[in-house]
């Protein structure tokens, strides 16, 4: 059932809680480097400041220790000063979550204001999901929205001990989960075909889940990353001196086993003598890795391939790179498949962090249906987990 949305409570003349994601990445002074996540809030906050709200943000930023010079930079004053210009409003940021300096900045919050709490996760009993510490921070609010995708699959206290003091008609998500959990269900529900699947990355225990369950309903699996020599390993091939899970081969070898002709893996090879810009590089036809040389990207033929596919499906779903991507010398496996997304006449969702940080990276992000802001949430909503913190979201009528 679809889930009840910020559009569907009433907000005018109310403090709105909204727990965004503005877990971004920062330059080492500090500054945000990739907004994509404060500007995927944006709709959401409009929306709620239009209709005569006002906001109380609050995020995580990082992983912080508990030591306050250690934790310095991960207060939340650089993503309120982006988001602030994003907006053209002001934001105040305050230095606390549900302490005076966060009491008085709510009590005195008038529609269209909006306030800044500091990091969440600077709380002990935010991870702990402790309720008190959730009974202090809804007191400040009169309703509240989550609209933080990325943290979804975590029980954490904003993400669920927050929502359920509120009554069900004010608890909603925002249009950013709206938008992920719309894709999903277009992922994992009954999809047009053909369906094609993308899954790279450096390891198949990662994404065993993930593929045990895309496998039931894609007609294409393709493989490329690292984790293609484990599956050749398990196969009997040469991978030289390429990544393998050694221990890993026995499942390999039963995801083929029922994956059957669905799953397909690299017909070529770019290997090199070292895994490192500058290395020398070539080609190699076929699944064996010279001895010596190591794996690092598809090859031209393999791209070539899998474009081919990605082009005569009607739905396409990619994550994880190809290759070593942040080395320009691998990168151009995973940058033909980020083209032939963009080319795609098909439903083109893309989810992963390393996946959507390519999309990004090669100018790409606008060219297709869908970037997944939920690195972890997206891959485990691909599994078919359900979250805790979308189940306290009462259900539309």
């Amino acid at each position: 059932m679809p889930k009840q949305t910020v559009r569907d409570i009433e907000v005018s003349g109310r403090k709105v809680l909204v727990r965004v994601d503005f877990n971004v990445p920062q330059t080492e002074s500090g500054e945000v480097s990739d907004d994509r996540r404060i500007r995927g809030a944006i709709p959401t906050l409009v929306n709620i400041l239009e209709r005569g709200g006002s906001l109380i943000l609050v995020s995580h930023l990082g992983r912080p220790t508990g030591d306050p010079a250690a934790d310095a930079p991960f207060r939340m004053d650089k993503p309120a000063e982006r988001l602030a210009s994003l907006l053209g409003k002001k934001v105040v940021k305050v230095g606390d979550t549900v302490g005076p300096e966060a009491v008085a900045a709510c009590s005195s919050l008038a529609p269209g204001g909006i306030v800044m709490l500091e990091n969440v996760r600077f709380n002990k009993g935010e991870k702990k999901g402790d309720v008190e510490f959730a009974k202090k921070m809804a007191a400040l609010a009169d309703c509240y929205v989550n609209d933080a995708f990325g943290t979804c699959h975590r029980d954490e206290a904003s993400m669920v001990a927050v929502p359920e003091q509120f009554a069900h008609d004010r608890r909603a998500i925002g249009f950013l989960v709206e938008k992920e959990l719309n894709i999903l269900a277009t992922l994992l529900g009954e999809p047009r075909h053909p369906y094609v699947a993308v899954m790279g990355g450096a390891k198949v225990s990662d994404k065993i889940g993930v593929i045990e369950n895309l496998v039931k309903k894609v007609d294409k699996l393709l493989i490329g990353g690292a984790m293609t020599y484990t599956f050749l390993s398990a196969m009997g091939h040469s991978i030289g001196k390429s990544k393998v899970e050694s221990d890993k081969l026995e499942m390999a070898r039963a995801l083929m086993h029922s994956a059957g002709d669905k799953l397909v893996l690299p017909s070529d090879h770019l290997v090199a003598s070292a895994p490192e810009a500058g290395a020398e590089t070539k080609v190699v036809v076929g699944p064996d890795i010279p001895d010596g040389w190591f794996g690092m990207d598809i090859g031209p033929r393999t791209a070539a391939e899998y474009d081919a596919l990605i082009q005569s499906a009607a739905v396409v779903i990619w994550n994880g790179p190809m290759g070593k991507f942040e080395t320009k010398d691998f990168a151009a496996g995973t940058k033909a498949v980020a083209q032939s997304l963009a080319r795609s006449p098909g439903i083109t969702a893309i989810g992963g962090g390393e996946s959507a940080e390519a999309i990004e990276k090669f100018g790409l992000a606008d060219k297709v249906s869908h970037v997944s802001t939920g690195g972890g949430a997206f891959l485990e909503s691909l599994e078919g987990k359900r979250f805790n913190s979308l189940g306290v979201i009462p259900d539309k009528v």
